[in-house]
């Protein structure tokens, strides 16, 4: 069997300030919606994204949940053009996150930025070349 990522679930600090940031900050379709559980269905062929207390996923997975700075993770979304980053990185500051790396032109030659969501998870934002 081969690995496959079906489902995201990031630990966050107030579940309905996420909830909000993601639903109408940026747009996201929510699939299920519980009181201590909201998932979103980002469309056809990506993963599901889920928001769960942080302490709770943390003592689901067993392990303390103090954590700081990189937690050795980043979300990556990958658009058609540079206008198009430059908006996913607008709207995800507007809706409340912070912008971590402004957008610029990569070695590689594409375009990328980064954001943080209210907790901190970073989000990649990029062209694919």
């Amino acid at each position: 069997m081969s690995l496959q990522i079906t489902a995201i679930l990031i630990g966050v600090s107030d579940l309905k300030r996420a909830k909000q940031f993601y639903s109408e900050g940026l747009g996201c379709r929510i699939d299920k919606d519980y009181p201590a559980f909201v998932s979103f269905n980002l469309g056809e062929g990506s993963s599901q994204l889920g928001l769960y207390p942080r302490d709770a996923l943390a003592g689901d997975a067993g392990v303390p949940a103090d954590g700081s700075g990189f937690r050795g993770v980043s979300l990556h979304f990958i658009v058609p053009s540079t206008k198009q980053v430059d908006e996913v990185l607008d709207q995800a500051t507007r809706a409340g996150g912070k912008l971590v790396k402004p957008a610029q032109n990569a070695q590689w030659g594409g375009y990328f930025g980064y954001f943080s969501d209210p907790d901190g998870h970073l989000w990649k934002v990029a062209t694919a070349s």
